[in-house]
């Protein structure tokens, strides 16, 4: 009795200083929400000054005059189908690397480990000429099939070290009845792998959210500018006005702040359990 009411006192100190790591850590984000719906006369008098009323046009300036209308659904039309496309191919290739025996298996999955460590810059001159050849500069294609190229190695690996840890005895008992790769895939593997699958794609969402290089080199129309790209022109012709800037801000990141939110448990229980249910 006595040894289960020390643990609060012995925590204390530990509890305190994650407190005050997540509000350092969220104060920044705080700072610029209220920023956001402040005047530029609200924002000379100081970063914590309230402002008189909320001003919310601000958002609407950024939504219309910044083009962030035709950004977000830029992100939106690219993220979908990078996050579906390499979740779908990773759970392919990942069955095969976890479970399946075939020539230069373990030399392909060191290519692929070894493919997740090229930084783009290294190949984004060869890619932007070979997009060129394609003709496909200024068009979803040229952002979405790159990121789904640099998405599989990670998702490959993600998804096979998570298959390796599904229990034995399923498979073996499945193997014994009679089913198929493709039926044990379907029905046994995917059910299983739905909280790793949950945090991949959550992972995938939010890099392929925040990706600014291949926007940057390969589209130069405004139609086909995502999020963070538009963010960069937006910033060149609103940096007097802080408000509608740090409003353009908001957009960006929101949607990554939600959906964490949303998705939160998924991504611990696909961190901390992996596939074993």
């Amino acid at each position: 009795m006595s040894h289960s009411s020390n643990i609060p006192a012995a925590t204390l100190p530990l509890r305190i200083l994650l407190w005050l790591l997540a509000f350092v850590t969220i104060t920044p984000f705080l700072l610029l929400l209220l920023t956001s719906i402040k005047s530029k006369a609200d924002v000379l008098k100081g970063a914590f000054a309230l402002p008189a009323y909320p001003h919310f046009e601000n958002y609407l300036d950024a939504w219309n005059a910044g083009h962030f209308n035709i950004y977000f659904w830029n992100s939106i039309i690219v993220v979908i189908p990078v996050v579906a496309a390499s979740v779908f191919l990773g759970l392919l290739t990942g069955f095969a690397f976890a479970f399946l025996s075939f020539p230069l298996r373990r030399t392909l999955f060191a290519i692929l480990t070894l493919g997740m460590m090229v930084p783009a810059e290294a190949f984004i001159i060869p890619l932007y000429y070979e997009m060129r050849y394609l003709g496909w500069i200024n068009t979803y294609a040229a952002v979405i099939v790159p990121q789904i190229a640099m998405s599989i190695p990670f998702s490959t690996i993600f998804l096979a070290s998570a298959m390796q840890q599904l229990p034995e005895e399923i498979l073996e008992a499945a193997v014994l009845d009679g089913a198929g790769r493709f039926y044990i895939l379907r029905k046994i593997v995917v059910p299983l792998m739905v909280p790793a699958m949950s945090t991949l794609a959550l992972f995938l969402f939010i890099w392929t959210w925040n990706e600014f290089l291949i926007p940057f080199i390969l589209v130069n129309d405004d139609a086909y500018r995502t999020l963070p790209l538009g963010m960069l022109f937006f910033q060149g012709r609103y940096t007097v006005n802080t408000p509608v800037l740090t409003a353009g801000a908001v957009i960006v990141i929101a949607p990554l702040i939600l959906t964490y939110l949303i998705f939160q448990r998924r991504f611990i229980a696909g961190l901390t359990a992996g596939a074993t249910k």
